[in-house]
């Protein structure tokens, strides 16, 4: 085993809540998130204004969430870009949202296509959305059998998702304008 890697220090959620800045915490590791870009954040206001809109419409029993932390146990916070939850919200998620959107970049693609998504398929998050603004592009997985599933590529698409009994659709195009 290496060296480095067998004594990385491991934090809990109780380090992670004094910490300044922006962190993620996933199984014990600190993950430093750095400044998103002009690009991101207007992404994830597309991303939210389009389906808070959409969930208004179709859906009283869902809601659409922004760069909030999701505690997932003691070693575990991670701080989605965009997220659909069923679930009452106070602060914090507590219970694993329906979907999930991770806006990627050059600096996140590997922890968004790999560790993220190992992570949210093990707690199940039923469809987990990798968006490249660079690329004006969205891959969708849904959880089947317990492994996640590309279902569709999305670019000047619309999707329809459904979670919960709630029916609603996503304009992709919008979102790259």
């Amino acid at each position: 085993m290496n060296l480095a890697i067998k004594y990385l220090p491991k934090y809990t959620i109780k380090d992670y809540e004094k910490w300044k800045g922006d962190w993620e915490l996933i199984e014990g590791i600190a993950y430093a998130l750095s400044s998103p870009s002009f690009k991101h954040q207007r992404i994830a206001g597309k991303l939210f204004r389009f389906l808070d809109e959409a969930l208004e419409k179709s859906c009283k029993n869902c809601i659409v969430g922004i760069d909030t932390d999701y505690v997932i146990d003691e070693h575990t916070v991670v701080r989605p870009d965009v997220f659909v939850t069923c679930d009452k919200v106070e602060n914090k998620l507590l219970k694993a949202p329906q979907i999930i959107f991770e806006i990627v970049s050059e600096t996140t693609s590997d922890r968004d296509e790999g560790l993220k998504k190992e992570l949210y398929e093990r707690e199940r998050v039923e469809y987990y959305v990798l968006v490249y603004p660079e690329l004006k592009k969205a891959r969708i997985f849904k959880l089947i059998n317990g492994k996640y599933q590309k279902i569709f590529e999305a670019t000047e698409d619309k999707y329809n998702f459904e979670v919960r009994n709630c029916k609603f659709s996503l304009d992709f195009s919008k979102v790259w304008s």
